[in-house]
């Protein structure tokens, strides 16, 4: 599979609007798009296209390139060249129990750290979060319910723990949004997350730590069925 760009000359015009040198713009930029799973694993990314695409010398391609393999969304295969990276089943289900304890975690200290401010924001959210399941808008409740997580990561009031729980969060993005689309797990969701506020609001460690990452979590027919539900290609068999 090849990578699939949009039009050329609009693809430009984003890469010089991040301001940064060019290899980081460019890393940031396939890094959005694999995130979102326009670039989805096993895509193949080739650096000559790439420098062609976007109208830049071929040394911050390589560099971009280089730094996307280094935090896991690319990977060099003999005869394939370089590509975005896919999960084997085993390595899926061992990043999200680690993104179940990392939610935990951050759940856990905003239950000691949260401000006033940052409660009622959770709440806000939730209750946008109710609205679009009711208006069956999948994707508003997909980027609704990241909303709530990004503010889940900013009220634990840490730099390493939230940072670390963001980069997980991206690795797994594809395979989560298959979660979220799941016959029943959207009305699943606001339950869990109700679960998760009443324990920051009652300032309970213990219990927003279990409540959030049971809500990550995907244990027996939840794994079995995110499994099954999961395209081929975005599954790495050996």
């Amino acid at each position: 599979m090849t990578a699939v760009f949009s039009d050329a000359a609009k693809d430009q015009q984003v890469l010089r609007r991040r301001g940064g040198t060019l290899a980081e713009d460019l890393r940031d930029e396939l890094e959005e798009l694999i995130v979102s799973g326009t670039l989805p694993p096993g895509s193949r990314v080739d650096e000559i296209e790439l420098a062609a695409r976007y109208q830049i010398s071929r040394t911050p391609v390589r560099e971009a390139l280089k730094a996307l393999v280094t935090t896991g969304f690319l990977e060099a295969r003999p005869r394939h060249g370089m590509i975005v990276t896919s999960i084997s089943i085993p390595m899926l289900l061992e990043m999200f129990e680690t993104m179940a304890a990392f939610e935990g975690l951050c759940a856990k200290l905003a239950a000691r750290r949260a401000s006033h401010g940052e409660k009622a924001a959770l709440r806000a959210i939730q209750q946008r979060l109710s609205a679009s399941v009711g208006e069956g808008n999948e994707e508003a409740f997909y980027a609704i319910n990241q909303e709530f997580h990004e503010l889940l990561y900013e009220a634990s009031h840490t730099d390493f723990i939230s940072a670390q729980t963001r980069a997980l969060r991206k690795r797994l993005a594809v395979y989560r949004k298959n979660v979220t689309f799941q016959t029943g797990r959207m009305a699943a969701t606001i339950a869990e997350h109700e679960r998760i506020i009443q324990a920051i609001e009652e300032g309970n460690p213990e219990a927003a730590f279990r409540a959030a990452s049971e809500h990550v979590s995907l244990l027996g027919d939840g794994m079995a069925d995110l499994i099954a539900a999961l395209p081929p290609a975005l599954l790495r068999v050996s």
